[in-house]
């Protein structure tokens, strides 16, 4: 099943509905394998940009739309999705293309999220398709008319298990004209620690901040003339670490993971950035390898064993003969509310069943 219109994608969300049909989401075909039961529902024709507004810094397109052909199109204005959405493929080893649907479902957000938040919080609005071939839409096409519940940062992250998103709104932002990085080579993480807090306390807008194989990596953008003021103003904060000026640092392969490709289970773990050293420590005596990102709040573990008891918010992005959820076991409350929400969208239990939950 491959609707080309939202109408298409409604009667066959109604039909499956009333036949207690499950349903497989697919967009680009990067998934790794399929963790939910069901029949594809494919959104690769729902495709294409409706419309593109530079000047009110607005986008609006279709779930299926490939992620590189919005960047490209973006960056010929000068703009850019701010929250740097990753590229998965070398991790997951697909060949598929990243979609903006599948974007959404997941909440991508590279690793400027930690200073201009995740990718929900650029959703100014959607149209969508619930699990009873409803077709609803929340939010609004501009900024200024954004009103009402915000459904959007709910679907956000859901895994298309609420709903078929048919439209999405986002909000761009320009490119900035000019960056430059220091690294830290040769510290452990609890040094890593050390520096993010540092220089995330400063009010110099670090936008990327990460430790990867020893060294920490920190971003900052903007223009020329304050670049360098920003910049001299960390070195000088930092130099008990002796950084070093980096004009060329592939943050493209940190916000892909790539150092991380391939190989064995890949683990992806929230935490508190306080918290992060003891959890690498932890996961390196598993014998695997870590990596971190925003600042510490995220750490990447690529290795054996099951680190859910050293994290409790511990996601199974790659299996390599791992067993086992790939999201985390919810807390009765927390259980309770994700299944009332289900129950609302999507009464029969069709949209990507045991994806985040056991099949009801």
């Amino acid at each position: 099943m491959a609707p080309a219109t939202e109408a298409e994608a409604a009667e066959i969300l109604a039909e499956c509905q009333a036949r207690g049909r499950p349903l497989r989401i697919a967009g680009g075909g990067t998934r790794v394998e399929n963790r939910s039961l069901g029949d594809p529902l494919s959104l690769a024709r729902l495709s294409g940009v409706v419309t593109y507004s530079p000047a009110e810094m607005t986008l609006i397109a279709r779930p299926g739309t490939p992620l590189p052909d919005i960047r490209a199109m973006l960056a010929a204005e000068g703009q850019a999705l701010a929250f740097e959405p990753p590229d998965m493929r070398a991790i997951l080893g697909q060949n598929g293309t990243p979609t903006l649907g599948g974007m959404v479902a997941a909440n991508a957000s590279g690793p400027r999220r930690m200073l201009v938040g995740a990718c929900r919080d650029h959703l100014l609005g959607v149209r969508f398709v619930d699990g009873q071939g409803r077709v609803m839409k929340n939010g609004g096409r501009v900024m200024k008319n954004v009103t009402g519940l915000d459904l959007s940062k709910l679907l956000a992250g859901s895994y298309g298990t609420l709903a078929v998103l048919t439209e999405v709104v986002l909000k761009t932002l320009p490119l900035a004209p000019a960056r430059t990085t220091l690294a830290f080579p040769g510290v452990t993480e609890e040094t890593a620690l050390r520096i993010f807090t540092a220089a995330l306390s400063t009010p110099f807008e670090v936008s990327g901040a990460a430790h990867v194989g020893g060294t920490v990596f920190l971003r900052v953008e903007g223009l020329e003339r304050q670049l360098v003021y920003r910049r001299d103003r960390l070195l000088a904060l930092l130099a008990a670490w002796h950084p070093e000026v980096i004009e060329d640092a592939a943050w493209d392969a940190i916000r892909d993971v790539a150092h991380f490709a391939g190989g064995d289970p890949l683990w992806r773990i929230l935490c508190k950035p306080t918290d992060a050293p003891g959890i690498c420590a932890g996961l390196r005596a598993m014998g695997g390898d870590c990596s971190l990102d925003w600042g510490g709040g995220l750490i990447w573990y690529r290795g054996p064993g099951n680190p859910r008891g050293l994290a409790r918010h511990a996601t199974l992005i790659r299996r390599a003969g791992a067993d086992g959820p790939a999201f985390p076991p919810l807390d009765g409350p927390v259980a309770r509310l994700q299944d009332g929400l289900r129950r609302s969208f999507d009464p029969a239990g069709i949209l990507n069943p045991g994806l985040m939950a056991p099949t009801r």
